[in-house]
């Protein structure tokens, strides 16, 4: 049985047989349509109150019948005939719509990323009373087609009558098409063909009203370093001021339409947000720009995906993956099954996207247990260096401030290191061994690299990595590491001070360490330590600063061990 793609959702079984029929069908060759199917299409399409799509290869063949508009009903691109850059791909789309309008621009741009021969569209008339026969008709429609022109790349007829749609000379129309295309070289075709393996990502910002300018740049500049480190390409950047984002596609629906337009001209196969997005709203914009969208937290979760090396890790990214992934379920098809299911576990009455739905329930609850034993192991490991009264100082900061690169040259470890964002993820501890300048005393302490923070951290990254953030709980001193040659790095102190508060305790003691001074000029690093006369001032990488920044260390550790005694007088003194 043939299968009908799109939104078919309520659509009566009588009516999908209907158009299952459509494929049995074959048109001449040498014509876009014959008026027998045209008006069979219409007929359906006006019955079931929505837009049908049938694609047709040059052979006449029906192989694609679907629900929904153009852009809604696009053949994947690895479904599509492979051919030279220069030539049509040998499908024509016929489709009906319930204006007297020409083609959107989305549909045109549907056209244009397959490379279709044609796009035909017939107007029906959507009538909630259908009286008579002539109701359900198609009588005229317009004409579209590709040409090799990088601003306009397609040309729309005028409205034709069903008669004259249906009486051309298709074969000859489409060599005329593909001659003129083959003739203009590196024509609008090409920007179709591109192969990389890297997703080329058009960055859509929204700055609303409590959002300063600064802020938003500052934002839109990250982005950009989240999507290289994910291995993106970033292509461009469009930019919306609204009081408010809107609650169905985010942004207005010219901004849709400007977007749509660029991406296809850029050849972009991704669109990245730069906030928060509901799964409905994702849902919402693919649909009408035809391209796959995510949002900022996709991004970051695609990065731990990649960065998570131990199993402890990967068992974090894949629970906030799924947390992530749950609302977002409608649509994904046979995505999920990978995750278990089978026979015996789908309920009477209940549909695949319940099914999805409960599977990755189980498999989120499985995690959780998972990750609660990783937190009663972590738990037993710090109790034993608790016993060993060895003190622990726990590095926190921004990513890629340069704290994984600094428990390096303090313990000689060999943790992964990069110019990139999230380059580590999984906790590491190691001894460092700190000789008192005044009594010459060899004194060891551990230095524990905790994953990175960053602004606006997702909420169910923070829960998938309670068990690695509690090693910032548990620590005697938090050392913050901050890139003073960054150029938000006041903000990044804020958003991690921001994280820190949130957790439910953290150390008393605390040292700011600014690192990557070698990359500042000598006024921005004198006006700094004259704001921040309690930090230490390093470089990692060129060793500065090191040795006061272990000396600090020890004195904020001493002064722990002796607040400790005093708070124990303290409450044995209420007790009584």
């Amino acid at each position: 049985m043939h299968k009908v793609y799109g939104n078919i959702q309520g659509i009566k079984t009588s009516k999908l047989k209907e158009l299952q029929q459509l494929y049995e069908e074959r048109q001449p060759g040498d014509r876009l349509v014959t008026p027998e199917f045209a008006q069979a299409l219409a007929a359906i399409s006006t019955d079931i109150h929505q837009p049908v799509c049938c694609y047709i290869n040059r052979r006449g063949q029906v192989i694609r019948v679907a629900v929904g508009t153009p852009s809604q009903t696009q053949i994947p691109p690895e479904e599509l005939p492979r051919h030279s850059a220069k030539r049509l791909s040998g499908i024509h789309c016929l489709t009906t719509q319930f204006t007297s309008e020409p083609p959107s621009q989305a549909a045109l741009i549907a056209m244009q990323r397959q490379r279709l021969d044609a796009l035909v569209m017939l107007n029906v008339s959507d009538c909630a009373k259908r009286t008579s026969k002539a109701d359900r008709q198609a009588k005229e429609g317009f004409l579209a087609n590709l040409v090799p022109d990088l601003e306009t790349p397609w040309i729309i007829s005028p409205p034709l009558s069903l008669d004259d749609i249906t009486e051309l000379d298709f074969d000859d129309l489409v060599q005329e098409w593909e001659k003129e295309i083959s003739e203009a070289g590196d024509g609008i075709l090409l920007s179709q063909k591109i192969v990389s393996e890297q997703d080329r990502v058009l960055l859509v910002g929204v700055q609303t009203d409590n959002i300063s300018s600064q802020r938003f740049e500052d934002g839109l500049g990250e982005l950009v370093r989240l999507v290289e480190s994910a291995g993106g390409i970033v292509l461009d950047t469009m930019r919306q001021k609204r009081s408010h984002p809107h609650p169905q596609t985010v942004v207005g629906k010219g901004k849709i339409e400007e977007i749509t337009l660029l991406a296809q001209k850029l050849g972009a196969n991704l669109i990245v947000f730069d906030r928060d997005i509901s799964a409905s709203q994702a849902r919402n914009l693919e649909s009408e720009i035809g391209i796959r969208v995510v949002d900022r937290t996709g991004v970051i979760l695609d990065i731990f995906a990649q960065r998570a090396r131990t199993q402890e890790g990967k068992l974090q990214v894949e629970l906030a993956q799924l947390e992530y992934m749950l609302p977002r379920l409608r649509g994904r098809g046979q995505e999920m099954s990978r995750l278990g299911a089978g026979i015996g576990t789908r309920g009477p009455g209940e549909t695949k996207l319940e099914t999805e739905r409960r599977v990755i329930q189980r498999r989120i609850a499985q995690l959780q247990q998972e990750v609660n034993q990783l937190q009663a192991h972590r738990a037993r490991i710090r109790h034993q260096r608790q016993e060993q009264e060895i003190p622990v100082v726990a590095l926190v900061g921004y990513t890629n401030a340069g704290k994984s690169t600094l428990l390096n040259v303090l313990t000689n470890a060999e943790v992964y290191t990069a110019d990139q964002l999230f380059a580590t993820l999984d906790p590491t501890t190691r001894k460092v061994v700190i000789t008192e300048p005044e009594t010459q005393e060899r004194r060891t302490i551990l230095l524990t690299d905790t994953v990175g923070f960053i602004h606006e951290l997702p909420p169910s990254l923070i829960d998938a990595f309670r068990a690695t953030l509690e090693e910032v709980v548990e620590a005697d001193v938090l050392l913050h590491v901050v890139d003073l040659s960054h150029p938000a790095w006041a903000s990044h102190i804020a958003s991690v001070q921001e994280i820190l508060q949130d957790m439910p305790t953290i150390p008393e003691k605390s040292l700011i360490a600014f690192n990557k001074i070698d990359q500042v000029d000598s006024e921005t690093l004198a006006k700094v330590q004259q704001d921040y006369p309690q930090a230490v001032f390093i470089s990692a990488t060129k060793g500065l600063g090191l040795e006061t920044l272990k000396v600090r260390s020890l004195q904020l550790i001493d002064e722990t061990v002796e607040a400790i005694p005093e708070a124990q007088n303290v409450v044995s003194q209420n007790s009584y």
